[in-house]
């Protein structure tokens, strides 16, 4: 297989570090074992963030998602551990990362993890009429 898992995030300088935007990926495909089971357990992960300096490079973070498919890991430890990795190599002004869990024994999981720079101050939303 010419392409293997890799736990190793990459970025790329932000076009436009001057600006407030806002950055929006969805992960439908994401895979990791339940470690009290061994059972797959499957979500979407959605990952907004507002970047600095650096933004996520997307091949290595497909890389870094397929890590996880026979990693034994509940999900909130696995939401939060995703995000520190992307806070740590991106250091954006925010991040969140929410993982939206399949149904496992009739009861759905949602985890909603979040990063604010200091003194990072997000503009007014602006309502239109």
């Amino acid at each position: 297989m010419p392409t293997q898992p890799s736990r190793e995030l990459e970025t790329f300088d932000n076009p436009m570090p001057e600006r407030d935007y806002t950055i929006h990926m969805e992960i439908p495909e994401f895979t990791c074992v339940c470690p009290k089971t061994g059972q797959p357990d499957f979500a979407t992960i959605y990952l907004d963030y507002v970047p600095d300096q650096k933004c996520v490079e997307l091949k290595s973070l497909k890389l870094y998602m397929w890590s996880y498919r026979d990693l034994g890991a509940f999900h909130e430890k696995v939401t939060n551990t995703i995000l520190d990795d992307l806070v740590a190599v991106t250091q954006p002004r925010f991040m969140r990362l929410t993982g939206k869990f399949n149904v496992r024994g009739g009861i759905y999981t949602t985890v909603v993890a979040e990063h604010r720079a200091e003194g990072w101050t997000p503009p007014a939303p602006v309502t239109l009429p």
